[in-house]
């Protein structure tokens, strides 16, 4: 259930595929888009009036067949054309989702996402913080999936532009940014307990002794003169370094993203 802003985007992706394909291979038979939406299934996003919008502004235009509330919608392309029945077509609405689990059911299809709403991270005030500062500190809004996924997670620390710390908060966590440790250069602690961090970005020698300074502030050697930690490069390739936790007042406030 994307919102409106969402649903533009997703359609006009899919126009641009559209057009992609019709360019490489006219018999590929991709003529036209099909969206799941529902008139009155969502408040903000599914109303009757925000329809056309949404066709209008991905550029579908009449292109756009919602199946399920066709019935209750001007004829598309496709159905003037004769490429759809009509006929066949619904003409659901409204909150209730009984008439699609059943028409699923009337299907065969079992393995369908449950229907949600309200779980956008972009709403997010912290998760948003850390986008926009992905977006500024690489001065483009271009990212992976993997940089989405690590914004989720952890505690993100940027010294600087050219590179953050991402600081494990829990086991979870741990495990879980252990799984890109061929990615990022990792900091972990070998003489106490403490985090797994990772080292986002293009850090020198220096600021890898920062990052485990930083890092080293939440094991449970903070108090100690010195901590042992093990810094990793993407390769694999560790070294053994003993450094002094980062008092707390010398991380500074800005730092934190």
């Amino acid at each position: 259930n994307p919102c409106l802003d969402c649903k533009i985007f997703m359609v006009d992706k899919a126009r641009a595929m559209l057009n992609k394909a019709r360019e490489i291979a006219d018999d590929k038979g991709f003529d036209f888009i099909i969206t799941g939406e529902v008139i009155g299934q969502r408040p903000k996003s599914q109303r009757k009036e925000t329809m056309p919008l949404i066709a209008r502004e991905s550029g579908a235009e009449d292109r756009l067949l919602r199946p399920l509330c066709a019935k209750l919608l001007p004829p598309t392309l496709p159905e003037r054309e004769g490429w759809v029945d009509r006929d066949q077509l619904y003409d659901f609405n409204g909150r209730n989702r009984k008439p699609q689990i059943a028409l699923a059911q009337e299907f065969g299809l079992e393995d369908f996402a449950q229907p949600s709403g309200g779980c956008c991270f972009l709403t997010d005030e912290s998760y948003s913080r850390k986008l926009a500062d992905l977006w500024t500190a690489r001065g483009r809004k271009d990212y992976e999936l993997d940089d989405i996924m690590l914004l989720k997670v952890g505690r993100h620390i940027r010294p600087a532009r050219h590179y953050k710390v991402i600081i494990s908060r829990e086991e979870g966590e741990n495990n879980f940014l252990s799984g890109y440790k061929k990615q990022f250069h990792s900091i972990k602690c070998v003489s106490h307990g403490g985090p797994l961090s990772l080292v986002d970005g293009a850090p020198t020698k220096d600021d890898l002794l920062t990052a485990a300074r930083i890092a080293t502030r939440f094991s449970q050697g903070k108090h100690s003169e010195r901590v042992t930690v093990e810094i990793q490069d993407k390769n694999g390739v560790a070294q053994l370094l003993e450094v002094a936790p980062m008092p707390a007042d010398d991380i500074q406030q800005a730092w934190y993203v």
